[in-house]
């Protein structure tokens, strides 16, 4: 008996057979995006990240974005628009709000959106854009930005009497807490010979009238710090959910660890921030590990995102620092400045695009 020619039909047959039934149940992968660099190094296994379809645009450089705590919608600072952006999951536009030039934003658990900006004063009788920071009551206004109730956190009246430290200092980032505290950074020039250093982190709690109140600088910071436990030109800010005071900051000064976890610690001793993951034991402290970090996430399960603007690429790390599914490229991002994550889906703030883009994780995509 020939074999060959009853086991050759039957190999074909079975073949065809395998490859009609995947056409049928073939995940669209369209977009899957490869690792920084083209390496591996951002896949667990098959695990990628893929691009969601239907780009948001509309946008003009929008810098960050995040997820709203209490009621999941989220807020776009389209900054060259002038304009907070407020969005449903499904990218339908809910609410607009004009605002000059927003750069970052954090909301509390009493849906107060703050905002770092930009404001026109007159300063010696010419009028001048300085930095500023502003809280919007969007509760109060039925869950609407358009017509939410807005106060000037920063600066103060009193502060406009130093016409100097107004005009070089900028506010960058803000991240709240469960209690609804906040703390905003600070970059500036004068970081040295002062008790009041320009590059800062600034604890903001509320007062019995409700009153949000500068309580003072994060203590035991270094202002220009090269190294850990560092102010030097934060670029953001994130706390993590929860009821603890731990932070991610992302600085872009000239600094070895431009990602760093302060955990925040009480004792017998000492009350304050220490270094939380040591750079020997962890891949998101490698020396020179970012280049240009402008913006942190944290998802449910504590997973750690990074957006490099300057690499083009978000990073993801686990909780002890380990590198996971990073992703991007400057085939996908062109300078992306902000990311969130919501209900397993990551967002993006593709600035240089001019858009929002969302991803996946593969396993996700193909459960759905």
């Amino acid at each position: 008996m020939n074999y060959r020619k009853i086991i050759m039909p039957l190999f074909l047959a079975i073949f065809a057979f395998i490859a009609l039934d995947c056409d049928k149940n073939k995940l669209d992968l369209e977009g899957i995006i490869a690792s920084q660099s083209g390496s591996d190094a951002g896949k667990i296994g098959d695990t990628v990240y893929v691009k969601m379809k239907d780009d948001w645009t509309g946008f003009d450089h929008p810098m960050d974005i995040i997820v709203g705590t209490e009621d999941n919608t989220i807020y776009v600072a389209d900054t060259y628009n002038d304009r907070i952006v407020m969005m449903n999951v499904a990218g339908q536009i809910e609410s607009i709000r004009s605002v000059k030039h927003p750069t970052a934003l954090g909301i509390d658990h009493l849906q107060n959106l703050i905002v770092c900006a930009q404001m026109e004063t007159i300063i010696q009788g010419k009028t001048e854009t300085v930095s500023a920071v502003y809280k919007f009551d969007i509760r109060a206004a039925g869950g609407q930005i358009a017509n939410a109730p807005m106060s000037r956190i920063l600066p103060t009246n009193n502060d406009l009497r130093f016409i100097d430290e107004v005009r070089r200092r900028e506010y960058t980032g803000v991240c709240v807490f469960a209690d609804n505290s906040f703390y905003i950074s600070r970059k500036g020039s004068v970081n040295q010979g002062t008790y009041d250093p320009d590059n800062s982190i600034l604890i903001f709690q509320k007062t019995v009238s409700k009153e949000d109140t500068l309580i003072g600088p994060v203590p035991n910071i270094t202002a220009d710090g090269t190294g850990l436990l560092s102010a030097n030109n934060i670029s953001s800010l994130t706390s993590f959910k929860g009821q603890g005071m731990d932070i991610l900051v992302t600085l872009i000064g000239q600094n070895s660890f431009k990602t760093q976890w302060l955990q925040f610690v009480s004792t017998n001793t000492y009350t304050g921030y220490i270094n939380k993951l040591e750079p020997s034991n962890a891949r998101m402290m490698a020396v020179n590990r970012f280049q240009q970090p402008e913006d942190a996430a944290v998802d449910e399960s504590g997973n750690i995102f990074i957006a490099d603007a300057a690499k083009d690429s978000i990073f993801k790390f686990s909780r002890y620092g380990e590198e996971l599914e990073s992703f991007g490229g400057s085939s996908v991002f062109k300078h992306p400045y902000a990311v969130a994550v919501y209900n397993k889906v990551v967002y993006v703030a593709d600035t240089d695009n001019n858009r929002i883009l969302r991803f996946q994780l593969s396993t996700d995509a193909e459960s759905k």
